[in-house]
């Protein structure tokens, strides 16, 4: 089987997972963020190199005081908890997204994370915060625009790869295959100058319940396109 380099996943469905089972809103994103470390030992396992994940978009912030609230603790509980976890798969764990928007103990324990794991290679985990791609794309072009001002870039050397190195995403390579778990068919503001050629896949799978066997059923199905004209192979 050939394992895709990065693989990002849209984490989608906690809330509706709980709600059909009776229970709040919060309790699926905790459960959502148990199966996140179990999924990142599957990656390791299977040779994945790069994971991204989209866990708390710029447009989150419209929910509820107290599920916003909810997410705050449970981000403060899961980044103390990701050392343990990146030590343990020897993991790199990087933030993507303005992060500046979130209360200093926060940006803290991002910063602390970041400097622990920066050394690490087996596995390279990005988790997307208070992310927007449109939002980043004009982060990063603010600063492209202050670069060429003060004469540290000709606009006759801006090319593809000179703007990718603006993102946040500078440095990473772009996903191979992207998963939606739990029905929807969107992009919804992720990844949109990183995902120009990945290959998308969608399950119904709400994200509290994909587990090993559905990340495998990703990858066969990713196994069974044509990477050069975005088709399925032919027999």
């Amino acid at each position: 089987m050939n394992i895709p380099n990065h693989i990002a996943i849209i984490l989608d469905g906690n809330g509706r997972w709980a709600k059909a089972k009776g229970m709040p809103r919060s309790y699926g994103h905790v459960k959502g963020c148990a199966n996140l470390e179990t999924i990142c030992d599957d990656m390791k396992e299977l040779g994945v190199k790069y994971l991204t994940v989209y866990a708390f978009s710029t447009e989150n912030w419209k929910r509820s005081r107290g599920e916003v609230e909810g997410l705050m603790k449970l981000f403060r509980n899961y980044l103390k908890k990701c050392i343990k976890i990146s030590e343990k798969n020897k993991m790199k764990v990087k933030i993507i997204g303005d992060v500046t928007a979130f209360d200093e103990d926060i940006q803290q324990k991002i910063r602390e994370l970041e400097e622990f794991s920066k050394d690490y290679t087996e596995l390279h985990f990005q988790i997307a915060l208070n992310y927007g791609s449109r939002d980043e794309i004009v982060r990063g072009m603010r600063r492209m625009a202050e670069d060429a001002a003060q004469g540290r870039l000709r606009p006759e050397e801006i090319e593809e790869e000179t703007i990718g190195n603006y993102l946040d995403t500078a440095g990473i390579p772009d996903p191979d295959l992207l998963i939606r778990t739990s029905g929807e068919q969107r992009l919804s503001n992720f990844l949109l100058w990183q995902l120009a050629y990945t290959e998308f896949y969608f399950t119904d799978v709400p994200w509290p319940d994909f587990n090993k066997a559905e990340l495998l059923r990703a990858i066969d199905t990713y196994n069974h396109r044509d990477r050069r004209y975005g088709g399925v192979k032919e027999e």
